[in-house]
């Protein structure tokens, strides 16, 4: 009788920091799915509703108030929604949130079908746009609350990664769904379905308590600015952020505009939604990289070569002519954006405790989402008297000067963080 006496090999646990170090924890892979499946919808809408504006319009300047009406928002009610959802029952505040952007939707959807007047439209975009700002503090509190420290990063590429997947898959879907006679009023209302998925995970997982100091009035209000103040790392990421987002992100909403100005492709076509959709593969390679390739490098040198990459690879696409390299620069800059980003947020998020993460990223979503609209309203009629490509000259350039700015290690050095003590 013989025994094997070879050693059997034993799963090696991921590398903390990583994707796969996140996805192993159960309350996170269900809120993390049901997002992914909700955002889906989200960029099926967000790819539609600005391509169907500027059909009806051919304005770019329309366009663009229509992404103000989305985003808009979150520069009035993130720091409000903040505070809040520091101070209440998240589980509640989530669902609440989740219902008004789906009555939003629902309406956006209707108004198309019968084809109502623009301003309709606009009302119930900005009922979504107001839906999101509720939403979004309470939402990245949530998650990277869900794994242990040392997996935030892992956690946070994941999530970023979400955002992007969807926006590769949403314009994907919307062209399989318009070639078999859906109407963009019925993919408006689809969306307002997947919501439902966000809901059902909020009233499945185990939300961990805010543990709040429960502060009052203005107190509650501007603890934000408070930490960004007092840290002077946070404050340099946040106004890092809100230029970015205001002086070289403005093709993000302005993408039909861009699309049609600079290379003739028209947004009712498929090859809009081809190019879009590539620019949402690099972006989601982008943000997957930093959870992965990139796990264990040094975020805060990472975004600043990011912005790095971002400029070039934002001047190729201005420069590019014909189709050809208008999908390979769009490709790479994609990647370009949201792994900086990515990074960004890493960074921030690592240095907040949980009784303050709303608070603090009431203030990131005013500075990345919030100032993209304004950014939108000043560009969108300077492309419509010069061009697009000028616009995406001066997004290269700042992003430049923001490669040299943004040194959070220099940062760290003269402005040490607090150290805990227990």
């Amino acid at each position: 009788m013989t025994t094997d006496s070879a050693p059997k090999k034993t799963k090696q646990p991921p590398r903390p920091g990583t994707a796969r170090a996140a996805f192993g924890y159960p309350d996170f892979r269900v809120m993390w799915t049901s997002n992914f499946l909700s955002s889906i919808g989200t960029w099926m809408q967000n790819v539609l509703l600005p391509a169907y504006i500027y059909e009806r319009t051919k304005s770019a300047s329309a366009v663009g108030v229509f992404v103000f009406a989305q985003l808009g928002p979150l520069l009035l009610l993130s720091i409000p929604a903040g505070a809040m959802a520091d101070r209440i029952d998240r589980r509640k505040w989530l669902i609440f949130s989740q219902i008004i952007q789906m009555l939003g939707s629902v309406a956006l959807g209707i108004f198309a079908i019968a084809h109502s007047p623009i301003w309709t439209l606009f009302l119930a975009q900005l009922s979504v746009g107001i839906g999101n700002s509720l939403n979004a503090p309470a939402f990245s509190a949530v998650l990277p609350s869900l794994v242990r420290p040392e997996d935030l990063g892992g956690s946070i590429s994941l999530n970023s990664a979400s955002v992007n997947g969807s926006r590769v898959t949403g314009p994907i879907l919307v062209a399989i769904m318009v070639s078999w006679g859906v109407t963009t009023g019925q993919v408006f209302i689809f969306n307002a379905a997947t919501y439902l998925f966000v809901t059902w995970a909020v009233m499945r997982i185990k939300l961990p308590p805010n543990n709040s100091q429960r502060e009052k009035g203005m107190k509650a209000l501007t603890g934000g600015f408070r930490v960004a103040r007092d840290r002077k790392s946070i404050g340099r990421i946040l106004l890092t952020m809100s230029s970015f987002s205001l002086l070289s992100l403005a093709y993000v909403g302005l993408f039909p505009a861009v699309a049609d100005l600079s290379f003739g492709i028209k947004p009712k076509t498929v090859t809009y939604k081809w190019l879009y959709a590539t620019w949402g593969t690099g972006a989601l390679l982008g943000a997957l990289a930093i959870g992965t390739v990139f796990a264990s490098v040094d975020k805060r040198l990472l975004a600043r070569r990011g912005f790095l990459a971002f400029a070039i690879a934002m001047t190729a696409f201005a420069t590019a002519r014909g189709l050809p390299l208008a999908f390979i620069t769009a490709f790479f800059l994609g990647i370009a954006y949201f792994g900086t980003t990515t990074s960004l947020m890493t960074v921030l998020q690592s240095r907040l405790e949980i009784q303050i993460r709303a608070r603090v990223m009431s203030l990131w979503f005013m500075a990345f989402g919030g100032t993209i609209p304004i950014g939108n309203v000043i560009f969108g009629p300077l492309m419509d008297a010069i061009g697009s490509r000028p616009v995406l000259y001066i997004g290269a350039a700042w992003a430049l000067f923001l490669s040299w700015w943004c040194n959070i290690e220099k940062i760290d050095v003269q402005h040490p963080l607090p150290v805990e003590t227990s």
